[in-house]
């Protein structure tokens, strides 16, 4: 067993109050554990301990929406998280539609404004291992320009996964931003980081959300990263969301804008063609715009 297996083994068995037998890897530092009597948890290990404290605190918060189903946290040590396994299942379209209807509640339930974190997070949070600074802001627009668009943009051009030129591109979008941005709506509760791979589709028969990087924001940012990478039964889910809670007319044309968001974290966490992509994103924007 690694080092990193006992560590998993060792914090299961301390948040859990059981002994633990076996660490098995999920992917990356991520280990599903065996307790003895049969129950298993996962345990996780974030590059820093704000990390884990600003998942768990972003579990709580998506829980107490009593909307989309998450892990149950036992609790957080240091960088480590240990959490409730969850048996996975296969993708199906009852499942998707009922992701829609739940994700639409939990949007609903709010935040208190743009930026806000989970309450007990730490404003600086992180989304998978890029840094993400949860400031409140009294309007989506600019709030999303200057804490979900430059950060990230900034350090891919230091960096030199960006070029300024292309840079340029994003930032004129950033200075239209009020133009483009639709009709303004209150802050709804995020997961912040919902891509395909954080839908754990469950042997309950439901959608599960996992990894979340929580804040308030604006909803279609949410469902336009389900669609960036792909989703299984994505028409299903969109559907099922705008019978409960219809977006904005022409919340489609806004989908790249919503997109730049995670596209530049990737740009900055794995270079290759992420960066190619925000900026034909932030031209997709000023065409529809």
């Amino acid at each position: 067993m690694t080092a990193a297996h006992e560590q998993a083994v060792a914090v299961a068995a301390r948040l859990t109050g059981a002994p633990a037998t076996n660490a098995r890897p999920l992917g990356g530092v991520v280990y599903a554990v065996d307790l003895d009597g049969g129950d298993r948890v996962v345990a996780k290990r974030h590059p820093e301990p704000s990390a884990a404290a600003a998942e768990t605190a972003s579990l709580s918060w998506l829980a107490d929406a009593d909307a989309v189903p998450v892990p149950a946290v036992f609790g957080h040590d240091g960088p480590w998280l240990v959490t409730a396994y969850v048996a996975g299942g296969r993708p199906g379209p009852t499942a998707a539609e009922r992701l829609g209807r739940e994700l639409a509640a939990l949007h609903a339930a709010g935040a208190d404004a743009f930026g806000a974190a989970p309450p007990g997070g730490p404003a600086d949070a992180w989304i998978g291992l890029a840094p993400m600074r949860n400031e409140p802001g009294p309007a989506w627009p600019e709030w999303y320009a200057e804490y979900r668009v430059r950060p990230y943009l900034r350090r891919a051009v230091d960096e030199g996964t960006l070029h300024r030129g292309d840079a340029e591109v994003i930032e004129r979008v950033c200075a239209r931003i009020g133009e483009l941005a639709g009709p303004a709506e209150p802050p709804a509760r995020l997961h912040g980081d919902l891509w395909n791979g954080n839908v754990h589709w469950a042997a309950d028969g439901r959608a599960w959300l996992m990894d979340p990087a929580a804040h308030g924001g604006h909803r279609e940012t949410d469902l336009a990263m389900l669609r960036l990478f792909g989703c299984p039964h994505l028409d299903r889910v969109l559907a099922a969301y705008q019978e409960a809670a219809p977006l904005a007319d022409g919340w489609h044309a806004r989908v790249p804008l919503h997109q730049l968001f995670p596209l530049l974290v990737h740009t900055v966490l794995f270079g290759g063609g992420y960066g190619a992509q925000a900026v034909a994103a932030a031209r997709e924007t000023l065409a529809a715009g």
